[in-house]
């Protein structure tokens, strides 16, 4: 069977194949695949009609709770031709100003009710909800008036079934899988966020039309709190698309809760960032929940420690623990790394190393155990950087601002590691985070991994500080668990890292700072220390 063509083409497929099955839950909310395709039919004519040509760049800002809304509105703005540019409305008016200006974009959706930040409103986007426009969409039919045709998209008369729906045959997608469909921007840990531009081939890779085939066949629920503008909430949104299972979205991660849903859909597969492994292994409430129907628990965003780990492995014993290995950048290549507890200080082996290379920094491959620069190469159209501000053409893959990160189909991880000679990846840090201490590199992963090996410790973060003569030393921000403190937690170091690994700083906190999509933000720990020493 060919494969789909784009993601509303699958939307179509499964509503043809069974429109009464529940494609999504959030919170008290279910969205049928039927009913996600007439909505978003039903959107996607009105962006049509309001005068939206394809490649406009369309702004989604929606919340955590608004995953339903989201879907379809996501849906509506690629079956119109237009280019989706996600933003979780927990996005600073700042960064969202800055994804409104950089993007190019001329409309913003956004759930009905929600209040906009007026830095938002100021840049001269019109901003509209579903409701807006299919009322809008809707009187227009009434009145006569011919819809679809004069949008320049040949989209029909814009006829309607139902509740003012479109019927899949008004409004067909004829999606050309090579032109642009997503604008997703990076994390900004580290500055500005970047936009990451995605084709249509790009977003539907790896999704079938084989209900034979459709993944996650062992679980009839999959669970994920992963905010709205992630690489990892557009991972959920495909696999609600695309799997066997019904997709739960937890409006907000609280471990008592997840857990609560765990046992309430009988989840069999779990998808977590770290910062909620770490948050639902240390919980309480989360143990009074039958969690035994899990078989899989997968964790993606940023490296798992080892410790953490072990304990989701313990915790769900008749699960595989998995690390999905991938960026913003490089999606939809991707490594499983099926976690092995007798490997712990591996994320995993990859079932296939053909997509995966450890080179030197002038590209050459090195054999294994030799640590070096991680490259994926993605098995379809790459994605590529947004060239300029104010919504330049997006960079072909190889040139420009492009070149440090994609060469070909390869995409630079930033991360440093090496394959050793059973075929296990070991990550040794970000290439950003190493710390250079005299004569000394240091891997913050390793330091951190000790860190969360002692019991008290609930989270921590490692992260290099100036010094006067060895250029660096380790810093460390820790999260204590009961009573502890550094004269303890140095004696218990001693005997897992070397002399320089050791933190010449630590300071103890009641959590750490993180992004919405549960990366540690090192910047801020930097000021907290700065802070402390002016005490």
């Amino acid at each position: 069977m060919a494969p789909p063509r784009s993601l509303p083409a699958l939307l179509d497929l499964r509503a043809a194949t069974d429109p009464g099955r529940t494609a999504l839950i959030c919170g008290s909310h279910t969205l049928t695949f039927g009913a996600w395709r007439d909505r978003s039919s039903a959107l996607a004519t009105g962006l049509r009609n309001r005068g939206l040509r394809p490649g406009a760049r369309v702004v989604l800002r929606y919340g955590s709770g608004d995953w339903i809304a989201y879907a379809v509105a996501y849906c509506a703005v690629l079956r119109a031709g237009c280019v989706a540019v996600p933003l979780s409305d927990r996005q600073s008016p700042a960064t969202g100003a800055h994804v409104l200006a950089d993007s190019g974009a001329t409309a913003l959706l956004h759930p009905c009710g929600a209040t906009l930040p007026p830095e938002l409103l100021a840049v001269g986007v019109r901003a509209v909800t579903e409701e807006d426009v299919v009322a809008e969409s809707g009187a227009l039919a009434e009145a006569g008036t011919e819809t679809g045709a004069a949008a320049g998209t040949g989209a029909g008369n814009g006829r309607t079934s139902g509740a003012g729906a479109a019927a899949p045959s008004d409004a067909p997608d004829a999606s050309d899988p090579a032109a642009l469909a997503q604008i997703l921007y990076t994390s900004g840990t580290t500055g500005t966020p970047k936009g990451v531009t995605a084709t249509h081939a790009n977003l539907v890779h790896g999704c079938t039309s084989d209900e034979r085939r459709r993944p996650l066949r062992h679980s009839h629920h999959f669970l994920h709190a992963f905010p709205v503008g992630t690489n990892a909430g557009q991972t959920m949104l495909v696999n609600a698309l695309d799997s066997a299972a019904t997709a739960v979205a937890a409006p907000q991660f609280t471990p008592g809760r997840f857990a609560r849903l765990i046992e309430e859909y009988g989840v069999g597969s779990v998808f977590l960032v770290p910062a909620m492994a770490i948050e639902l292994l240390g919980s309480q409430a989360a143990r009074r929940y039958a969690t035994d129907t899990v078989r899989l628990v997968g964790s993606t965003a940023a490296a798992l420690p080892g410790p953490v780990a072990l304990g989701l492995a313990r915790a769900f014993p008749r699960a595989q623990v998995v690390n999905y290995y991938t960026s913003t950048e490089a999606a939809p290549a991707q490594i499983t790394l099926l976690f092995d507890p007798d490997r712990p200080d591996s994320p995993g082996r990859p079932a296939d190393l053909r997509d995966l290379r450890v080179t030197a920094p002038d590209g050459t491959p090195l054999p294994p155990g030799e640590p070096g620069e991680i490259w994926l190469r993605t098995p379809t159209s790459p994605r590529a950087y947004l060239e300029g501000a104010g919504g330049g053409t997006s960079a072909v893959p190889g040139s420009g601002n492009d070149a440090e990160v994609f060469r070909g189909r390869w995409v630079r991880m930033g991360d440093l590691g090496r394959v050793d000679e059973d075929g296990y990846l070991h990550l040794l840090d970000r290439e950003r985070d190493v710390i250079k201490s005299g004569a000394h590199k240091v891997s913050t992963l390793q330091v951190e991994d000790a860190l969360h090996a002692h019991p008290a410790v609930a989270d921590a973060a490692a992260f290099g500080v100036p010094h006067p003569v060895l250029g660096a030393v380790v810093a460390a921000v820790v999260v204590p668990r009961g009573a502890l403190d550094a004269p303890a937690l140095r004696t218990f170091l001693l005997d897992r890292l070397a002399a320089h690994e050791l933190p010449a700083r630590l300071l103890f906190r009641p959590s750490l700072p993180r992004n919405e999509g549960g990366k540690i933000l090192k910047r801020e720990l930097r000021l907290l220390l700065d802070d402390e020493a002016l005490r």
